[in-house]
């Protein structure tokens, strides 16, 4: 008979299940991409995204991170980071936490480690922080206009 194999836990951090949009770039070429976070903590994060990453390599992500691990208020900030797996979709990958199961399937799984952090001023309008995730967006959906709705709080602004 034989015993079920016991998985040892290596996070020092807790997890938390938060899918936020991302921005990365590899430090060594300059080479950009988007993706989106599953899981996050002040220590590490596993993310989804197109970009091609390898193995062992610098990134760096720019993210808000919430105020569940910030202690405090939810914060821009831009985090180096090394890459320590990296899990291809033909691998099957099953995220965790519901995170629109049918798109983690077709993205590539990267898990880091999470170094240097650099907190960045906020903007007055959030939209900006990232450029658009078409993925995470339905195809089939209607575009929402630019412009604020009457009555809005932006509208009376303008």
């Amino acid at each position: 008979m034989t015993t079920p194999s016991v998985g040892v836990e290596r996070r020092i951090g807790q997890r938390f299940a938060f899918n936020l949009p991302v921005s990365l770039r590899d430090i060594s070429t300059a080479a950009e991409g988007l993706g989106f976070t599953q899981d996050l903590s002040s220590r590490g994060a596993f993310l989804f995204t197109d970009m091609a990453i390898s193995e062992g390599i610098e990134i760096e992500l720019t993210l808000k991170m919430p105020s569940e691990i910030t202690l405090g208020k939810s914060m821009r900030v831009r985090c180096r980071a090394r890459v320590l797996r990296v899990t291809k979709p033909a691998d099957n990958w099953k995220p965790a936490v519901a995170v629109e199961t049918k798109l983690a399937e077709t993205k590539i799984g990267v898990a880091v480690c999470l170094k240097d952090y650099e907190y960045l001023p906020e903007t007055e309008d959030n939209s900006a922080d990232f450029r658009r995730i078409s993925a995470l967006h339905s195809p089939s959906g209607v575009e929402r206009s630019a412009t604020p709705a009457p009555g809005s709080p932006r509208a009376a602004a303008h």
